[in-house]
């Protein structure tokens, strides 16, 4: 025995870490699921009682976005380690932020520093996704070219720029240090 678990070891601890994720939420009193009914693989509409609350929107490529960064975080900082055991660490960190994302003081700060006036918080089906996306972000992140995942991520940032006027970077400044010519252009004024 080498005293280094599997691949698939890995991968079960991360789903139980999803998984208690998700119970944490559930016991926060976020909605399982959109209070619609319904779920949607893709909402495209940011101005909606849909957004956050399904499978995927234009904020999973920030999440994927996540998972390249928190690989090259991780590669920087503990390459020794194995890859498994980073992904790990990437699920815990993705997972704690979609937990303090749904706390009523980020909620409210993303009502107030941002375009996002109706943000009622995310669907408990949505955060999972939103860290399952990361997961996809960390391996491609471990298997694709340096210059390829900073050339995506940058496109991903540039069209969700584009299209919802917003994105990590953005998202970022908003809630860290909201500057009102953002919020402005952000609301297409």
């Amino acid at each position: 025995m080498t005293g280094r678990l599997s691949l698939r070891h890995y991968l079960m601890i991360g789903a139980a870490m999803i998984a208690l994720a998700a119970i944490v939420l559930l016991l926060m009193g976020r909605n399982p699921m959109c209070t619609c009914g319904t779920v949607k693989l893709w909402v495209g509409e940011v101005n909606s009682s849909d957004n956050s609350q399904h499978i995927s929107d234009w904020y999973s490529l920030s999440h994927i976005i996540h998972g390249f960064l928190f690989y090259g975080i991780l590669w920087l900082v503990a390459r020794s380690k194995p890859v498994g055991f980073r992904l790990l660490l990437a699920i815990l960190v993705e997972a704690a932020w979609e937990i303090f994302e749904n706390t009523d003081m980020v909620i409210n700060r993303y009502r107030e520093a941002t375009i996002a006036l109706g943000y009622t918080g995310d669907s408990v089906l949505n955060s999972v996704c939103d860290i399952l996306f990361m997961v996809i972000g960390f391996f491609f992140a471990s298997r694709a070219p340096l210059w390829l995942t900073i050339i995506i991520a940058i496109f991903f940032e540039l069209l969700a720029g584009y299209v919802i006027r917003d994105n990590l970077t953005l998202n970022i400044v908003m809630l860290v240090y909201p500057l009102d010519a953002i919020k402005v252009w952000q609301g297409g004024l």
